[in-house]
């Protein structure tokens, strides 16, 4: 087996920064001993070192996918683990933000299903041997997602109307990017075997 290259140690970088981002964000309204210990004197930013993790995980995103087409290091782990190392952390954010009443459980609700309907298509449409690109509006949506997500942790009071409008932007996308997405390639479930 080859060792691992630079994209897909990202790749798993982002996934292991999941835990200390989630440990952040919820630990102060968790009731931790241990987490009073360790942040007490900086309680206060523990919100921003958990944007901070959640910001150098989502650059991990943008860096690996680069260097993997650049020096052609695309590998099967890649195409697999990548996609999935977004969902986990947009996911994880999402269901934190929940917990801390951020955002309303219905938005995400929608946002994850429409992760698991797209997985759901990709998984057809490569038993299909068919390639399915990313859209622009996919790549709309996942910026409008971080953007959100991160405007939702630093949560500041003189923000509330931006970050709510950058809200409604994200789902918006999330359900046309899903609609575009299942109108071009319907034909992927509509083959027969």
């Amino acid at each position: 087996m080859s060792k691992m290259n630079l994209p897909n140690k990202l790749t798993i970088f982002r996934i292991v920064l999941i835990v200390p981002f989630i440990l952040l964000l919820l630990g102060e309204g968790s009731g931790w001993k241990w987490f009073s210990a360790i942040f007490g004197g900086i309680m206060e930013y523990v919100d921003y070192i958990a944007l901070g993790v959640f910001i150098v995980a989502s650059l991990t995103d943008l860096i690996d996918g680069k260097i993997a087409r650049k020096y052609n290091l695309v590998t099967n782990f890649g195409k697999f683990m990548d996609p999935l190392a977004d969902k986990l952390l947009v996911s994880a954010a999402l269901i934190a933000l929940v917990e801390m009443d951020r955002i309303p459980a219905w938005i995400v609700i929608v946002i994850i299903s429409r992760e698991f309907i797209i997985s759901g298509f990709r998984l057809v449409a490569a038993d299909n041997h068919v390639v399915i690109a990313a859209s622009y509006w996919g790549k709309f949506k996942t910026v409008f997602q971080m953007v959100m997500v991160c405007l939702l942790i630093a949560d500041i009071p003189k923000l509330r109307l931006v970050t709510e409008i950058v809200m409604w932007v994200a789902l918006a996308l999330t359900v046309v990017s899903l609609v575009d997405y299942l109108i071009k390639n319907k034909n992927v479930m509509l083959e027969q075997k």
